[in-house]
């Protein structure tokens, strides 16, 4: 089925074949078969519908990608650290796309967030900004791969930063810094010193776990 897509055989919202022709197409069991489309529906490739048949799914991005979210969630130990170093990685490259590509509407979105974080009364409401905040340059990007895996990624870490805001208060004053350099890099449509305020943000979140390593359960 995966060879089928590929070659546009089965386009994006397409209904596959009856369950008896498409194994016999196949060569496998009506079993395997159904087996096959659970696990392809598991990942976003398919989608049944009850008493309609199964179909190929949109295949963008952020329903491929899902999964990597769930699978982050699952990750133990040293999780953060681990996830933060892939963060910095993809992160600062994102800021600067998003410094070049912005709308002016999609800035005045991120001010208006920024605000919301600065003026957080608590580590829950401002994690939940920073959280925000990321979203909106990643996707800001224009790279629906790229946001995609950045959002898989958030999850696990967000709970380690609010155990992080809630262990360490002094963390919150350089958390609204590292995010006020970022916009003001943005705002100013310097794609470079985006990047290097992100790649330095997400340093010193890394920094500060690589310290702190006793994770909640």
């Amino acid at each position: 089925m995966k060879a089928m897509i590929l070659s546009g055989e089965l386009a994006p919202g397409e209904r596959l074949p009856v369950e008896r022709e498409l194994a016999a197409r196949l060569g496998i069991s009506r079993g395997s078969l159904r087996e096959a489309v659970r696990a392809l529906a598991l990942v976003g490739v398919l989608r049944t519908r009850r008493g309609d048949g199964t179909y190929v799914t949109s295949l963008e991005p952020g329903l491929l990608l899902e999964a990597t979210g769930m699978v982050a969630e699952l990750l133990q130990e040293n999780s953060a650290v681990w996830l933060l170093e892939v963060r910095r990685m993809l992160e600062p490259g994102a800021t600067a796309l998003a410094a070049a590509r912005m709308s002016p509407e999609e800035i005045s979105g991120l001010r208006e967030c920024l605000e919301r974080l600065e003026k957080a009364p608590g580590v829950e409401e401002l994690v939940a900004a920073d959280d925000e905040f990321h979203a909106r340059i990643a996707s800001a990007a224009g790279n629906p791969v790229l946001s995609s895996l950045l959002r898989g990624l958030a999850g696990r870490t967000l709970r380690a930063r609010l155990w992080r805001g809630v262990s360490d208060q002094k963390t919150l004053e350089r958390t609204r810094l590292g995010h006020r350099a970022i916009f003001q890099a943005i705002e100013r449509r310097d794609p470079e010193l985006a990047r290097a305020a992100a790649a330095s943000h997400i340093a010193e979140v890394e920094d500060w776990f690589r310290s702190n390593p006793q994770e909640p359960a």
